[in-house]
């Protein structure tokens, strides 16, 4: 049988050692598939390794066990076919929005000619083109996002990772972007992984959703999201699912007080 699988997480576990020299089990025997344009949100309790697991998949981190595949090779550290958002935009101050896009390309000393080509297409894309010389201290957290969000996509990664992106945003702002990323998962067909902790967020956005317990976390659930896009949240179907989730995690987080 031939495995479809962009990333495959085998048997996933990650333990800490404090400085007080106490062993913290953040994540145990998770196992996950991810198949190729496949959008997948995680949702969990607070503290129970949803970053973890996507910084282990990202190579920013180890696993203390079990492994991690791209397209069946094992991956030991970063690779640049895996792009990563995080909830910090973690855009560079002394650039403008032009140069922050076009870093990875310089990394990879791409000429500059293309890397200009490049950084406006992406920027275009995420609505971003009439302020490329502008410094990200001059603009708001969600244009921010925006631009951190273009310098992934503009690397080229075969699978974007987003670690709760939105999650600093205000509501409007968020549920606006939220829009946009879809709008761009539609056009360009990246497989991401998406962490965040609103139930709702994930309902909106996933093809599938990942319910994971609290610490150590493992996957309590996978949940299909069979509701075209875009979404109602008036929906029944949409508000019965949304229960269900909820449920579990309320569940998971009494069994833990």
């Amino acid at each position: 049988m031939i495995d479809e699988s962009v990333i495959r997480v085998e048997s996933l576990g990650k333990s800490f050692v404090t400085e007080n020299g106490n062993t913290i089990h953040a994540i145990e025997t998770v196992d996950l598939n991810v198949r190729a344009n496949d959008f997948i949100c995680i949702v969990g309790p607070s503290g129970c390794g949803k970053s973890t697991l996507l910084r282990i998949i990202a190579g920013l981190e180890r696993a203390s066990a079990g492994s991690v595949y791209y397209r069946q090779t094992r991956l030991t550290g970063p690779s640049r076919e895996i792009g990563m958002v995080f909830q910090e935009y973690s855009l560079l101050p002394w650039r403008n929005v032009l140069d922050n896009v076009g870093l990875g390309l310089e990394f990879g000393r791409a000429p500059s000619s293309e890397r200009l080509q490049v950084a406006r297409s992406f920027l275009r894309l995420v609505g971003m083109e009439a302020f490329e010389r502008t410094f990200p201290y001059e603009l708001s957290g969600g244009m921010q996002q925006r631009v951190a969000i273009a310098r992934s996509l503009a690397n080229n990664p075969d699978i974007l990772l987003m670690d709760e992106p939105f999650g600093a945003l205000d509501a409007h702002t968020r549920i606006l972007l939220q829009k946009e990323l879809l709008r761009i998962w539609e056009r360009n067909r990246k497989t991401i992984l998406f962490v965040t902790h609103s139930v709702d967020e994930a309902m909106y956005l996933a093809d599938r959703i990942v319910v994971m317990s609290g610490r150590p976390g493992r996957i309590l659930e996978i949940m299909k999201v069979q509701m075209p896009r875009p979404r109602d949240r008036s929906d029944t179907q949409y508000g019965r699912m949304a229960s269900q989730i909820l449920d579990i995690l309320e569940r998971e987080v009494g069994s833990s007080i």
